[in-house]
Formats: C-alpha cells, structure tokens, sequence
C-alpha cells in the first residue's frame, strides 16, 4: 500500500497558488482513477482506491502547509505504511515552471512542508515529486509568491506537468522510482 500525499493549503483562498500544486496534483490522480477524496480524519481529506492494481491513500493534509507533518504521520501510523511508500508532491521554486524533480529521499531543502514531514517521520528516506513553480522574482516576498497565482501561460506548462506527475505516481507504485525518475528527471518546461 501506497500514501500519496500533495501539499497545499486549506479554504478557497488558496486555490490555484504555486503553493497548492500538491492539491491540484492529487485531484488529477483521483479523478484519473476514480478515487473519492472525501473522508476527514487524520487531519486530512483523504480516499483510498486502486491505481494499477495497487491499493493507494490518496491524501491532502488540511493543517496548513507548514504542519504538513501531523497528518503524514497520523495516516501513516494508522495504516501501518513505511515511510518508503509515501509519495509526497510539492511546489519548489528552484525549479523552472513545470520541471519534475522526482527523489527518492532527501533533505527538506528550505520548503517549511516536508521539514515538517521529517520531523514527525524521524527520516528523509521518503519518495517525493517536486514539481517546479518558477523562481520568485527580485524583490518579491517569498510567501507572496508562492501563495500567487499562475499566469496563463504558466497554467498551461503546470497543468502538463500535474499530468506527468500522476504518470510518474502510476510507475512508482509499481515500484520503479527509478523509470520514473529516468523518465521524468531529465524534462525541461520553460
């Protein structure tokens, strides 16, 4: 069994930032596999279903991103799933617009979501997506940008990327994490 877990934010006023693209990312695969997002538990909005034969939790945290952790956690623990089969999507400004970056462990690297994630798990050694916003422009707040909404342009090359994302998710349940980041590693969006 797989934890798939997209990091954003909560309410309505979020919806559509650079920050929530782990949310967005999560709606396509459910949608994709017929997989309800509904049950409020584990501070979560999760659903499980099946995505290649392979029972999956599809998950968004509802404690505000950079408290991510608590929620990862709490399913983890209940469902008994080893920290190496959660998958976790997030945005990272130090990737062009678009760009996958697909690990299979590693450090939080400055995003406040998966510092938290390691600190509740006690390890780094977890899958994750990166999926790349863009950097914030000079003189920008960080918080302002990636809690900013995406040009049209912009829309269009992460809209292509949440798709190859859920591909990538289909490979990694499949346990070839290293396909998918053969496959989808070495792409270029802007």
């Amino acid at each position: 069994m797989h934890l798939i877990v997209g990091l954003g934010n909560p309410t309505k006023q979020y919806e559509g930032t650079r920050h929530n693209v782990g949310f967005e990312t999560i709606d396509r695969i459910a949608a994709e596999n017929q997989i309800r997002v509904e049950e409020k538990k584990h501070k979560a909005l999760y659903g499980s279903g099946y995505i290649e034969g392979e029972k999956v939790i599809l998950a968004k945290p509802q404690t505000f991103m950079n408290l991510s952790g608590e929620s990862v956690r709490e399913l983890s623990d209940y469902y008994k799933i080893p920290a190496e089969n959660i998958i976790v999507i997030y945005d990272d400004i130090s990737l062009d617009v678009g760009q996958l970056r697909i690990r299979e462990k590693g450090s939080a690297g400055g995003h406040n979501g998966i510092k938290n994630i390691i600190l509740h798990l006690g390890t780094e050694i977890f899958p994750r997506i990166k999926v790349g916003v863009g950097e914030k422009p000079k003189g920008w707040d960080l918080a302002d940008y990636v809690l900013g909404r995406y040009s049209a342009e912009d829309r269009k090359i992460i809209d292509e990327a949440q798709k190859e994302a859920a591909e990538a998710v289909k490979m990694m349940v499949m346990d070839d994490i290293r396909g998918a980041m053969n496959r989808y590693n070495t792409k270029k969006k802007a």
